[in-house]
């Protein structure tokens, strides 16, 4: 006898997989779904290696908040280098415990993440230690502090993780029943239209950064790239030398050619849905590239590293932006049962 499997619709307002509620999450489509879910897994394993970089034992002593914390106060205005100066000091005085706290977060946001009954409060989590993170602990990446490199991982990675956690709420707002272009994930969240403004923020940003003269002048880039070898594995420092040797009398050009692929891949989500991959998948190399070449997986490998830096997650953060192709089998109403 043959035994059929039950194709019962969850009911409205039961969660799904992703977190949101069943029948707006039908009305999205499945397939945007899965996708959703996919990336929330991402964004879960990159707090999962957060936390295991936060139990290094490096962490765990009193030259982490001296030489990792307090530096990124230099040069801040005084509200954010106040609060960094304060941290540094509170940390150095319990440094074990706090960084058993710090870790036990991040691990308890990668494993909210990875269970649909906890991704609202997982996501909310991320937003808010990330920020938090990004102010006490990394002096807002640098930002105010003068010219920063998007090669040297501007805006700091921990922000972008508070970006992609937005970009990853379920939508709260059923979707429109008529023909409609692929959308992303990152276009059915909350923020709609406002997470294209965050992409042509984000990357016009870096390409005005990149021909700052500071970033385009002579020795540069070669100089940035010269200096990431130390206490990294031979192989990755061969990698170093290669790229800073490569990068000489070059510097100029590659700021210009920098620039013009963050215009690009900005600009990309304003075209049709086929620019828009190009544009995204140009973004992912690019991240990836740099990940690469300029900063060395993270500094993962030296033991002294809090994050994959922001290489790693600019490419998680391109995939909101993958635009998903739906068809009419895809979709189903919000009110239908």
């Amino acid at each position: 006898m043959r035994v059929q499997k039950s194709s019962v619709t969850p009911p409205a307002g039961a969660a799904t997989s992703d977190g949101g509620d069943a029948a707006t999450d039908r009305s999205w489509g499945l397939p945007l779904v899965r996708w959703r879910r996919t990336l929330l897994w991402a964004l879960g394993l990159l707090w999962l290696l957060d936390a295991a970089l936060q139990f290094q034992p490096y962490m765990f002593t009193g030259a982490f908040p001296r030489e990792v914390i307090r530096p990124t106060a230099e040069g801040n205005p005084g509200w954010v280098h106040g609060p960094v100066e304060w941290s540094a000091t509170l940390m150095a005085h319990h440094i074990v415990v706090l960084n058993a706290v710090f870790a036990t977060v991040q691990l308890l946001i990668a494993l909210g993440l990875f269970w649909h009954r906890t991704v609202k409060p997982a996501l909310s989590a991320s937003i808010v230690w990330a920020l938090l993170v990004w102010w006490l602990g990394e002096g807002l990446g640098g930002i105010l502090t003068g010219p920063v490199s998007p090669l040297a991982g501007l805006p700091g990675a921990v922000v972008l993780y508070a970006v992609i956690a937005a970009l990853l709420w379920p939508p709260t707002h059923p979707a429109v029943h008529s023909p409609r272009p692929p959308i992303s994930v990152a276009t059915s969240s909350p923020l709609r239209a406002a997470a294209t403004g965050v992409w042509l923020l984000l990357w016009l940003g870096f390409a005005v950064e990149a021909l700052l003269p500071a970033n385009r002048a002579p020795g540069a880039v070669h100089d940035l790239l010269a200096g990431l070898s130390d206490g990294e594995p031979h192989w990755i420092a061969d990698i170093d030398a290669w790229a800073a040797r490569s990068a000489i009398g070059h510097d100029t050009g590659i700021s210009i050619i920098l620039a013009a692929c963050c215009v690009l891949i900005a600009l990309s989500v304003l075209a049709s849905p086929a620019l828009a991959r190009a544009g995204v998948a140009l973004a992912i190399l690019l991240s990836m590239g740099i990940w690469v070449v300029a900063q060395d997986f993270g500094g993962i490998a030296t033991g002294q590293g809090t994050d994959p830096n922001s290489g790693l997650v600019l490419a998680v953060l391109a995939l909101c932006f993958w635009p998903i192709h739906l068809t009419a089998r895809d979709i189903r109403p919000a009110t239908s049962e």
